[in-house]
Parts: structure tokens; sequence; C-alpha cells
């Protein structure tokens, strides 16, 4: 149980630094959902260029921060692509 509450944590402070960064905010519910998948997607493209950021709390966060930011970064492309 401690383990989920710590991963929704540095989940949902990664998706808040992610919409900083990206100027793009979604509120809690929408931060707390870019991190934890950022956190996936992090770990899924840090994997295979085979970077290892390292281990504890700081080495997740900034594992979800990198994914949040990826994450972000398609949307925009997806969904505001093609207006200007």
């Amino acid at each position: 149980m401690t383990n989920l509450i710590i991963f929704l944590l540095v989940g949902l402070v990664a998706g808040w630094l992610a919409g900083i960064i990206m100027k793009s905010r979604y509120g809690l519910i929408g931060d707390l959902i870019i991190g934890v998948i950022g956190s996936f997607l992090g770990g899924w493209l840090l994997g295979l260029l085979h970077l290892n950021i390292g281990s504890g709390i700081v080495g997740a966060l900034i594992t979800a921060l990198i994914g949040a930011i990826v994450l972000l970064f398609l949307f925009k492309l997806i969904f505001k692509g093609g207006r200007k």
C-alpha cells in the first residue's frame, strides 16, 4: 500500500512539473494521470535507450518527469498541430 501511495505521489509531482515546463496544466487529477502514464512511458523509453537514471524516489521522479514531458509534447503535436 505504501508503494502505491509513493508511486501516485511521484506521478503527481512529475505531472505537475511537466505541466509547468510544457506550459500545459490539466488540474490535479489530470496532472496525476499524466505523471503516472509518463512514468511508464519514461521507463519504457529509457529502457529502449539503455539509460539508467538511478534508483529510489529521485530516479523515479526524473524518469516519470521525462515520460510526462514526452507525453505532453505528443499531446501538443496531435491536438494542436493542425491549428494555427
